[in-house]
């Protein structure tokens, strides 16, 4: 149940009202859209009625010719009504509401925090019925929440994909710091890929594979993951199942292994493909463990992850009814770029054995550790798992190996019964199989992986990061230093006035309108607004370009604060000097 409430916090406190206003005006507009479509409908009708009577045949192709142009019509009337609702959605409401992140409880506040389709109670109702005016005979309401649900997480990057920087031909195009692909390493990829080892073709790989996953591809899977996982034995081939992404594996999973409507815990801020994933088939709902900045007497840094704070949310989550399923981690981190420690992870999974839950581990990032001083530990290290047959882990070579174009995600479990489940949606989600032996070659050229790929990509993440963190030191932004992933996660509350998620959102607003993408934390379901997801794996001169125009944006942000307090002053004392702007925080 939601809570009832007259302002929206995520929506940085916008009243009841002023959105029922905004909800009015795109009323009466579609309501003459439609008007307009209906009018028109009628009158091809009337025409065309008229002039199928008697007609000779140069007419009957006249005739054809107004069928046709109906038809255009009312597809291009249909495209602009279509676009109306987003366009409403997308002024309004962040991924917050869109996901929902309710808190169970009518009163006080102390339920969980979840995340689904759902949406506030006090809207729920006057939002079907608007969208049932125009949409209900198109799409059904599951397809409008998936429509909406994607549009307003991935608008951003439909205008990038439409406007990219490019050094010669469109120097005014965006440039993206948000999606997490690490560029850094074309050069040595395409090579790589271009050796004649690729270059293989035979009729297998031309037929429908096994849904699991080519068995070949299997087998270095298992023996890449042995390896590189330090596993303390061999892996089991049968254990993998090759799917076409990380995403793929995990909303495959999430309807393993949970009926509709139960839910997994996951530790937030989190990276929202997982929200997507989990709602899109699945229908389950994540829960939120919520992490904080502030160091408290049980943490030792930002946003740490404790069993106490699983623990209690589990409670919370038990006490409403919930049926929780499982617990979701990522290691490395996306997007705080924690490395958890081996205790740690020890600590997680005995906390999910003793409550019976599934723990899904995904360790897309495990070879993208450039700090030295840092070690990943794998699940997969460990020497004796506390619940094995509950254990399940994903890696995939979009983000280690910089060719998220390949489509390819890898699940590990000890669990027969769900490898064999999981194996059926190759069906739907299997990569081709050029592109599995591809892979294969890949996995299997250790040599070429430890001696030239990983020294050159750590070296290369090392200087992206240190000219990143260096220009952020000089700008005086505080940023959590962890070497690892391709981001970093910032903290810009400083020039948030108020600090609301709001004020966040036109932040971000400002990069765009500087062809500038970084990730806000609200997309990750941040409890506290003003942090951003900034992707450093970026050529030198796209980099340097891209954090000039970051530079640009905090100093306009900067000015405006210091003109807008001037002219204050100026109202309550002419007189007065203009004030300091405001100084910069470090934790």
């Amino acid at each position: 149940m939601s809570r009832q409430v007259e302002t929206f916090p995520w929506l940085g406190g916008q009243k009841l009202d002023q959105i029922l206003q905004v909800f009015q005006t795109y009323n009466k507009l579609m309501d003459k859209m439609l008007n307009l479509q209906q009018a028109v409908r009628e009158h091809f009708v009337q025409l065309t009625a008229t002039q199928m009577l008697n007609l000779s045949l140069h007419e009957e192709k006249q005739a054809q010719a107004v069928f046709k142009e109906k038809e255009n019509i009312e597809q291009l009337m249909s495209q602009v009504t279509g676009l109306l609702w987003p366009e409403a959605m997308g002024s309004l409401m962040s991924p917050r509401i869109l996901l929902s992140r309710d808190n169970g409880s009518d009163a006080g506040g102390s339920g969980v925090e979840t995340l689904s389709f759902r949406r506030p109670n006090r809207l729920g109702p006057r939002l079907r019925d608007h969208r049932a005016t125009f949409v209900h005979h198109i799409m059904s309401n599951r397809g409008v929440d998936i429509s909406q649900f994607f549009h307003s997480s991935f608008q951003d990057y439909e205008s990038y994909q439409r406007d990219k920087y490019h050094e010669d031909t469109n120097t005014l195009g965006f440039l993206n710091l948000a999606t997490s692909e690490n560029r850094l390493c074309l050069d040595l990829m395409t090579e790589r890929l271009c050796q004649s080892d690729m270059n293989h073709m035979e009729e297998t790989l031309l037929q429908y594979p096994d849904w699991s996953g080519h068995p070949f591809l299997r087998e270095e899977v298992a023996q890449f993951l042995t390896y590189y996982c330090k596993a303390p034995a061999p892996l089991d081939p049968q254990n993998v199942v090759v799917l076409n992404g990380c995403c793929a594996v995990f909303s495959a999973l999430a309807m393993v292994l949970c009926d509709p409507g139960e839910a997994f815990l996951i530790p937030s801020p989190f990276y929202y493909g997982l929200a997507f994933s989990s709602l899109l088939y699945a229908n389950i709902e994540l829960i939120l463990v919520d992490l904080e900045s502030k160091i408290t007497g049980g943490t030792t840094q930002p946003f740490q992850l404790t069993v106490d704070k699983m623990e209690q949310t589990l409670q919370k989550a038990q006490a409403q009814g919930k049926k929780v399923r499982g617990l979701v981690l990522i290691n490395p981190q996306n997007p705080l770029g924690d490395v958890y420690s081996r205790p740690s992870v020890k600590e997680y999974l005995d906390f999910a054995k003793r409550n019976h839950l599934h723990v899904i581990v995904d360790e897309i990032y495990m070879l993208s550790v450039f700090d030295e001083s840092v070690t990943f530990h794998s699940v997969l290290s460990m020497d004796s798992l506390p619940d094995p047959i509950r254990t399940h882990v994903i890696w995939g070579t979009s983000k280690d190996f910089g060719i998220s174009g390949f489509r390819f995600g890898a699940l590990y479990t000890h669990n027969k019964e769900v490898a064999s489940a999981m194996g059926t949606f190759g069906y739907l989600h299997s990569s081709s199989g050029i592109t599995q032996y591809k892979l294969s070659r890949l996995l299997q050229d250790r040599e070429w992986i430890d001696k030239v790929y990983l020294p050159t990509n750590h070296f290369r993440l090392r200087a992206a990061h240190a000219y990143v963190t260096e220009t952020l030191k000089q700008l005086n932004v505080p940023f959590l230093h962890r070497g690892s992933g391709l981001y970093i996660w910032i903290n810009l509350k400083a020039y948030l006035d108020p600090c609301t998620f709001e004020e966040e959102l036109r932040l971000h607003h400002r990069f765009l309108d500087s062809k500038l993408m970084l990730t806000r934390g609200a997309s990750y379901l941040c409890k506290e607004p003003g942090w951003f997801r900034l992707v450093f794996a970026e050529s030198p001169l796209r980099l340097k370009v891209a954090m000039y125009r970051f530079r640009q944006v905090l100093l306009e942000q900067k000015q405006e604060w210091v003109e807008k307090q001037l002219e204050d002053a100026m109202k309550e004392e002419p007189s007065a000097s203009a004030p300091e702007p405001p100084e910069l925080w470090r934790p």
